[in-house]
């Protein structure tokens, strides 16, 4: 065992020492000079829990054995009260109360002093211990905290490397077939996305008005690179807008249903966005067109697989996503989230530094 508490928790393990002291003397208080005996003793066993403590911690630091620490313990205790009947014997003396120093009486009575003594080892080591293991749980706590939000900080991180290069793609097959009208409205509509994301202050979550925005901007972009041929329809009750809802959960899940689902097809095709209350849940469904045998079970790229991971590490058992082909002929994905309103200026979750 290693030394963990502060200072304090000697004086602590002592009192139960002190009423020890208290209750072993309560027979003598008839007695004339029992306080002042009782009051010698106390003072003494006051002052061996000091050098008691630092010896018992001197061998926690060096991780000795238990064994070889309680026997070093019980003699240096032993020894203590040893001293303490020497002190009761001069006091006697100076009282009147005898006029010879008795060597051969210094064993009798030690039982009281030895046992409070052993009693404050046997206590300052539970205390340590428990404070020991109070402090590794929120070390493990915070550690396991900080690697939660690493793994976090990369999945959202994982999201704009693969929005570009699918993005920087389009514009590029945009500036080959000399659509520069087109080229110059996606990459100004990419301006504005990358701007918004990167004035991001690092939070896990934001409100639903913030997400609904930052998915508008990267609708603007598909627009300008598919035009008529995609179809929006997004809808989200007012009362919903300060909701909690993941950074950056919808515009992978939009990319997905585009690019896998309605940008393979020869004829226009519709993109739902659906925000709505379930009781005390929140519960997002993305739905668009696509043909089956192009967008396969949806789970192609990160996409949903990012969300997925993502959604787990935030609210564990809480939430529940499903994804696949209706009887509508759509591909559907639904999260099903807890609901928190965010209340105006409050923080959520954020970034470890």
């Amino acid at each position: 065992m290693k030394e963990q508490a502060p200072p304090l928790v000697p004086v602590l393990a002592a009192l139960p020492v002190c009423a020890c002291m208290a209750i072993l003397g309560l027979p003598a208080l008839a007695d004339s000079h029992a306080t002042a005996f009782r009051a010698l003793f106390f003072c003494a066993c006051m002052l061996w829990i000091v050098p008691l403590a630092l010896l018992q911690r001197a061998f926690w630091r060096r991780d000795s054995g238990w064994l070889p620490t309680a026997l070093v313990l019980l003699g240096a205790s032993y020894a203590m009260s040893l001293v303490n009947s020497m002190l009761g014997e001069w006091l006697g003396i100076a009282l009147g109360l005898s006029t010879t120093f008795h060597w051969n009486q210094l064993a009798r009575g030690l039982d009281g002093c030895w046992l409070a003594l052993i009693m404050f080892c046997a206590i300052h080591a539970g205390a340590v211990y428990y404070l020991s293991l109070q402090r590794a749980q929120l070390h493990l706590a915070q550690a396991l905290a900080h690697a939660r939000d690493a793994e976090l900080r990369a999945l959202r991180l994982q999201v704009n490397p693969h929005f570009l290069f699918n993005t920087l793609n389009a514009v590029s097959a945009l500036v080959a077939a000399q659509s520069n009208r087109e080229a110059n409205r996606m990459l100004a509509s990419v301006s504005a996305f990358l701007r918004a994301t990167l004035a991001h202050d690092g939070r896990h979550e934001h409100a639903l008005a913030e997400e609904l925005a930052l998915t508008d901007a990267y609708l603007d972009i598909e627009k300008a690179r598919l035009g008529e041929r995609l179809q929006l329809r997004m809808k989200a009750g007012p009362d919903l807008l300060d909701a909690a809802v993941p950074y950056l959960v919808l515009q992978p899940l939009a990319e997905n249903a585009i690019r896998h689902g309605i940008a393979p097809l020869a004829t226009p095709g519709r993109l739902d966005i659906r925000v709505e209350r379930d009781g005390g849940r929140l519960r997002i469904e993305v739905a668009n067109d696509g043909a089956r045998a192009a967008h396969g079970d949806g789970r192609a790229g990160i996409g949903l697989a990012n969300v997925a991971e993502r959604l787990r590490h935030l609210y564990g058992d809480e939430q529940h996503l499903e994804a696949g082909w209706r009887d509508d002929g759509r591909f559907h994905v639904q999260l099903t989230l807890p609901l928190r309103i965010v209340a105006a200026g409050a923080p959520t979750a954020r970034l470890a530094a």
